[in-house]
């Protein structure tokens, strides 16, 4: 059985993910590609994980990619999180992870409704917003906000309680929706860093109706794209980052041919069968010294459920108590510190651990050259760690 050791893990990143300086992604759309799809959740991400793979790039090129060539499509998918997807990767996306969500999303607030006595069927009550909406879409503008949406169908102007002790509105009746794939986010009525997405009918926003694969199909496709930019990565890995069940990621598995490797820790994992040799990695892109500021949420930080070959000792300090990461700070495929921005919008890094004067003389550079393509602009995010919230505190009482 053919060993893989974390150094070679951690060398593949660098050139799978298109973090090396010798491989970098040519376009956003290969820098999405590079990780499968890019986390979506929090908007400034998307521009920041481009940015890291991407030298060169623009917001204007970014914003170009999502809102008028639209080869990347925000869609709610695995583990109920939202991806900006590769355009062409909807097919598979829409037939599998996302109607997973759709599906227990539309019986858990079917449910709410009938216990809030809102409605004798939640799923009837369901289908007539869901045929409101559409038809308000359709005859009415291009796009329309959750506002307009909701004026235009009053029936889902509402407010239901959940047995968590929570609520959900108007908002979570789109977001089933584009779970379903009935609608898409289309335009922005705000410009980078935040995103305050229109809705629209994906006929109108990507010129035809998608073809949607079978679960399986979907399933084996993603599964497929996962090991090629993840792999190796264990059984737990691939189900964790797919919010798919054991038996649908093994079929997957089984269907693509993967073959099982022996992996440190006494781990076992699986690669793609023509992804066992280390071509690219011999050829010195994955070994020569790299580093890279990535930003919450970016997929190569949440790539896999087992982090240890990466985080080291760090993870408590990276991730908040919901298992969102935070801003990272990495050296040759692993996690040596966190970064933010001052109230300057000075990138500043802070280290968990010593590194040597190259690293930090490398590393200083990334945040200069991030400060510079930020260009004075903040870059909030409701996703702090807490290695980023100590820095905060440092720079408010000038000790960073």
């Amino acid at each position: 059985m053919r060993h893989i050791t974390d150094d070679e893990r951690r060398a593949r990143i660098a050139t799978r993910h298109a973090l090396a300086a010798e491989s970098p992604a040519r376009t956003p759309v290969d820098a999405a590609t590079s990780v499968v799809a890019l986390h979506a959740t929090d908007a400034p991400s998307v521009y920041l994980s481009v940015w890291a793979r991407s030298p060169g790039v623009t917001v204007a090129e970014i914003d170009a990619a999502l809102y008028t060539d639209r080869t990347l499509v925000k869609q709610l998918a695995m583990r109920r999180t939202l991806f900006a997807f590769p355009r062409e990767l909807l097919p598979a996306v829409l037939g599998s992870a996302a109607v997973r969500v759709a599906t227990s999303e539309h019986s858990r607030m079917a449910r709410d409704l009938e216990r809030a006595g809102l409605a004798s069927s939640g799923g009837d009550w369901l289908d007539r917003a869901r045929a409101g909406v559409t038809a308000a879409l359709s005859a009415g503008p291009d796009a329309l906000s959750a506002a307009e949406l909701r004026r235009a169908v009053p029936l889902i102007d509402v407010t239901v309680a959940t047995t968590a002790g929570e609520t959900w509105s108007a908002p979570q009746v789109l977001t089933l929706l584009g779970a379903e794939g009935v609608i898409v986010r289309g335009p922005s009525t705000g410009g980078f860093p935040t995103a305050r997405p229109l809705w629209t009918l994906p006929d109108r926003w990507l010129g035809a109706p998608v073809e949607r694969m079978e679960a399986a199909d979907g399933y084996r496709e993603l599964v497929r794209r996962w090991l090629r930019a993840f792999g190796p990565g264990t059984e737990d890995d691939i189900v964790w980052w797919l919010g798919a069940t054991k038996g649908a990621v093994r079929l997957a598995i089984r269907q693509l041919g993967a073959v099982e490797v022996s992996l440190d820790g006494a781990l076992r994992g699986w690669v793609l069968p023509d992804d066992l040799d280390t071509d690219d990695l011999d050829r010195g892109a994955g070994n020569a010294p790299w580093t890279a500021l990535l930003p919450p949420l970016d997929p190569t930080v949440m790539g896999w459920k087992d982090r240890a070959f990466y985080l080291g000792p760090h993870g408590a300090q990276l991730f908040d108590s919901r298992g969102n990461a935070g801003n990272t700070v990495w050296s040759d495929g692993r996690v040596v510190g966190s970064w933010i921005q001052d109230a300057g919008a000075v990138v500043r890094v802070r280290f968990l651990e010593p590194v040597t004067p190259a690293v930090r003389e490398s590393i200083d550079d990334q945040a200069s050259r991030l400060t510079a393509w930020l260009g004075g602009v903040r870059s909030p995010t409701g996703y702090r760690s807490p290695a980023m919230r100590v820095q905060e505190r440092e720079c408010e009482h000038g000790s960073a």
